[in-house]
């Protein structure tokens, strides 16, 4: 039986997209390491990212916007962006395990949330690294942009350098404006 892991990435962050990924691991091809992407380094989560993409049957990465998440809010966001990647890969699984204790609607195939799944199924931990290091790139890139907010560091997290920064330079489009420290930041904005 095919099985794909399903996991999100950037719910807590004040800023950008939440990214997902989905994978298919091949049995035949197994990968040294596989974790919870919390619980390794980024030089191990960037040395696997690699090499999940090189052996893992099929992957697919998907992400709700910032827009979407102020729309429908982050978990219905994180859910659909798992979805997007269960239905973007390569493979149909015919099963879905997904980190969590909610599974997205409207799969075409079964599937269970697994509490801590990302430390328990190498599918998981595999989908949980591909999206982390794809997110971190993307505040990588953000900071480019915005240097003077420090997103490469922090990572668009709700840290002391963050709320400093957005009360010195203010709010950016790709902020979560449903998060309740950038809409107090718009409301002492608009007072000023």
């Amino acid at each position: 039986m095919k099985i794909a892991g399903a996991d999100e990435a950037g719910r807590g962050p004040l800023v950008g997209s939440v990214v997902a990924a989905a994978v298919i691991l091949d049995p035949n091809n197994p990968i040294e390491g596989l974790n919870d992407s919390k619980k390794l380094t980024e030089k191990k989560r960037e040395k696997l990212f690699v090499e999940i993409q090189e052996k893992a049957l099929a992957w697919a990465i998907a992400e709700a916007s910032h827009k979407e998440i102020d729309e429908i809010n982050i978990l219905q966001a994180s859910l659909l962006a798992m979805r997007r990647a269960v239905e973007a890969l390569s493979i149909q699984p015919e099963h879905v395990l997904v980190d969590g204790n909610k599974v997205p609607l409207g799969l075409m195939m079964s599937c269970d949330a697994i509490v801590g799944g990302d430390a328990l199924h190498a599918e998981i931990s595999a989908a949980s690294i591909l999206a982390k290091v794809t997110r971190d790139h993307q505040m990588v890139e953000l900071d480019q942009q915005y240097p003077h907010f420090g997103f490469a560091k922090h990572k668009g997290y709700p840290t002391k350098a963050h709320f400093e920064a957005i009360e010195q330079h203010g709010v950016i489009d790709q902020h979560r404006r449903s998060y309740a420290p950038v809409k107090k930041a718009l409301a002492l904005l608009e007072q000023n």
